[in-house]
């Protein structure tokens, strides 16, 4: 069963666009749905997975000769790997990344 937000949509298309923006969405929708703790847990996992590895792809871009290289690598696996979290969010399973996961189920959950 899902439930709508106040966007007006279900809250697996609303959990799972959180995800598509990166950090930025993440923090739109945290500001948007303060009640749906399914789309606030999805937002915060979204921020908190998605700031820092931006981050340190900008950073290790920067490396001298090689930097580039490695970015572009480690954009095209945070691409593979926020694709899973989108679909996964779109078939409504709570899905935690190890350490960010269960700091964000605390934030919203408890």
């Amino acid at each position: 069963m899902t439930y709508k937000t106040k966007l007006g949509l279900d809250e697996n298309i609303v959990a799972a666009l959180s995800y598509v923006g990166f950090w930025i969405t993440g923090i739109i929708l945290l500001l948007i749905e303060p009640d749906n703790k399914f789309v606030r847990f999805h937002a915060m996992q979204s921020l908190l997975i998605s700031l820092p590895l931006s981050l340190i792809i900008f950073v290790v871009g920067w490396i001298p000769y090689v930097g580039w290289i490695i970015a572009d690598f480690l954009g095209f696996g945070a691409l593979f790997f926020i694709l899973v979290l989108v679909i996964m969010a779109y078939r409504g399973a709570l899905l935690k990344i190890p350490v960010v996961g269960n700091y964000a189920y605390r934030i919203t959950y408890q």
